[in-house]
């Protein structure tokens, strides 16, 4: 659907956005249960700022909409990217519910209730710090222990010359980045 094909009937539509950090997750449990009229979805870690679903659901909401989001978590990077996008919608007369935190922003809340989701939006921020830190210690402490081997190489050395060969006698690196399966910056890094 286009943003022309907006079907409005005086009571505004329920839009749903749900976001998965990887490819291999699911987006079957959020929003299970509640009835929408449209559904976007991207597969997209919360730290990526090209969400093409979430802009065209940013895009696709009319005044009297309410945009349904399993959690504070899935909608934005950051605390100031939730208000951001919250204070947006609620101006525009489009309401916001989070299922999970049992919460809804209509640009009519009371304070209380701003107070909270800044609260619970800095305490999401705080969680994920606080998980990047411990995998930051835990790989120092594998390393130290001589555990830790790092990422595996995209290419092997073989795979290394063997490209260094073909580049040499005129073979377009873009061809031989799609043939290895890497991007072109890796095939540049690892000659």
């Amino acid at each position: 659907m286009t943003t022309m094909d907006h079907p409005h009937n005086g009571n505004g539509q329920h839009v749903g956005y749900v976001r998965v950090s990887t490819l291999t997750q699911h987006t079957d449990r959020q929003l299970d249960g509640v009835h929408l009229d449209h559904l976007f979805e991207d597969k997209a870690s919360a730290k990526d700022t090209k969400r093409p679903e979430l802009e065209a659901c940013l895009e696709y909401l009319r005044h009297g909409d309410t945009l349904h989001v399993h959690s504070i978590d899935r909608l934005a990077r950051n605390l100031s990217d939730l208000q951001e996008i919250v204070d947006d919608l609620t101006s525009r007369g489009i309401s916001v519910q989070f299922h999970k935190e049992n919460l809804t922003f209509t640009g009519q809340d009371s304070s209380m209730q701003k107070l909270m989701f800044q609260m619970m939006g800095a305490f999401a921020e705080f969680e994920r710090s606080l998980i990047r830190e411990r995998q930051r210690e835990g790989i120092a402490i594998a390393k130290a222990k001589g555990k830790y081997k790092g990422r595996k190489k995209a290419l092997t050395k073989e795979q290394v010359e063997e490209i260094k060969a073909r580049k040499d006698q005129g073979e377009p690196m873009a061809k031989l980045a799609r043939e290895y399966g890497v991007s072109r910056t890796t095939l540049y890094a690892s000659l």
